[in-house]
């Protein structure tokens, strides 16, 4: 089963939980055993499995802009000035996340959160979700 999950954002750089809209879809599915493919439509957006503490979201988002910062002469940036936002998608994130799926539930680790990370906001956004049985 595919499903669509809309993810409006409201900030240029936002990580929103979509765990538990993912764990609805699941249960929506019938789906006792399997896995859950998650997966974003957009090139300036990625998907992590993470700890949601703001401390910890707030040292990855520093780290990311240490690491690719915004402006630094990108070739890309004379299109729409977001040539970081596609540059910390591609080296620093996935487009997916595999969760497998027992008696019905997501297989996340005690802290594990399913985390949309836009990079490039606010838009609105969708995360295709694919529910398949094993």
């Amino acid at each position: 089963m595919l499903f669509e999950v809309k993810v409006p954002t409201e900030e240029k750089f936002q990580v929103v939980d979509i765990t538990d809209e993912i764990q609805h879809l699941v249960w929506k599915s019938d789906v006792t055993s399997g896995i859950a493919v998650v997966f974003t439509t957009h090139t300036t957006t990625g998907l992590i499995i993470n700890e949601n503490e703001s401390g910890l979201i707030a040292d990855i988002k520093a780290k990311m802009k240490e690491l690719v910062p915004k402006g630094a002469g990108y070739a890309h940036d004379h299109i729409d000035s977001n040539a970081h936002a596609h540059i910390r998608a591609s080296l620093l994130l996935n487009p997916e996340v595999i969760v497998p799926i027992e008696n019905g539930e997501l297989l996340l680790g005690t802290w594990q959160r399913i985390l949309f990370i836009e990079l490039d906001g606010p838009r609105h956004r969708k995360v295709l979700v694919k529910i398949c049985k094993c």
